[in-house]
């Protein structure tokens, strides 16, 4: 637990680094650069994906390229604790939206709960930025279509994951092939000023890849000594650590039904995982 719990806060930490940039397209580069630097440095101990994961694993490169984007486009505008339960939050909730409307797989009547929960909560957030009058419709739509990105690479590495007999290996691979991809793009819209970037703030990306990457390892291997279900469910913390590192770390005004919301949004997550 309480490894699952620290895997959280890491997610969590690795977003608040984004927030905290002044750059923050050019420090999303540099954290997924820095994960593929340490990837590079553990894949050598683990076995090649099996080759009928290798389509899923090309997709999941594709769709992490539009992830991190999106994750960069959103904290532009948007504040940690309005915009990371956003992504976060409602990627639990339209699975189960789209699984009961496109594979007629209905929710169990806990999972209805924890969608309306999570519904409440986003609510809550919405409400509470337009009274305060910090309300951005451009963040809040980049959070939302994030996590619909969140739902369908969910679905493509759940099932690569399956069919490639190593986890770790086909994760690996994605944030090793993700990189270049994604530096690729920046390079395009940016030219090489990036490259001076990287240079400058390698160790900034090398403590951001390592968060980036212990928070899925550390799940991963939690996953492998406790119910799936339950780690999945404590990984939802996240949203909660964030609005805390929101508050102490970043000097966000953090309000009363912020943080209502982001544990309302937490328990509606926590109870479509364990119900």
């Amino acid at each position: 637990m309480a490894i699952v719990l620290f895997a959280a806060a890491l997610h969590a930490g690795w977003n608040a680094l984004v927030r905290a940039s002044a750059q923050k397209f050019h420090d999303t580069v540099l954290i997924v650069v820095g994960a593929a630097v340490w990837t590079a440095c553990l894949l050598p101990l683990a076995p090649l994906p099996a080759a009928a994961s290798w389509p899923y694993l090309a997709a999941s490169v594709l769709i992490h390229v539009v992830y991190f984007a999106l994750v960069a486009f959103t904290y532009r505008g948007g504040e940690l604790s309005f915009a990371y339960p956003l992504m976060r939050g409602s990627a639990p909730a339209l699975s189960a939206v789209a699984a009961a409307l496109l594979l007629n797989e209905s929710p169990s009547p806990g999972g209805w709960v924890g969608v309306l929960l999570i519904s409440l909560g986003v609510l809550i957030l919405a409400g509470d930025a337009l009274r305060a009058g910090t309300f951005r419709a451009a963040p809040a739509l980049f959070a939302l279509s994030n996590a619909g990105v969140i739902v369908i690479y969910t679905l493509v590495d759940g099932q690569g994951a399956r069919l490639s007999g190593h986890a770790f290996s086909y994760t690996g691979w994605m944030f090793l092939l993700t990189a270049p991809l994604l530096l690729a793009v920046a390079v395009a819209r940016h030219g090489p000023e990036i490259f001076h970037h990287l240079h400058q703030g390698w160790r900034r990306g090398l403590l951001g890849g390592a968060c980036t990457l212990a928070a899925y390892g550390l799940a991963l291997w939690a996953m492998t000594q406790a119910p799936i279900a339950l780690v999945a469910a404590l990984r939802e913390t996240s949203v909660v650590f964030a609005a805390i590192i929101a508050a102490v770390f970043l000097k966000e005004p953090v309000t009363r039904l912020r943080y209502a919301s982001a544990v309302t949004v937490c328990t509606g997550a926590v109870a479509m995982k364990l119900f």
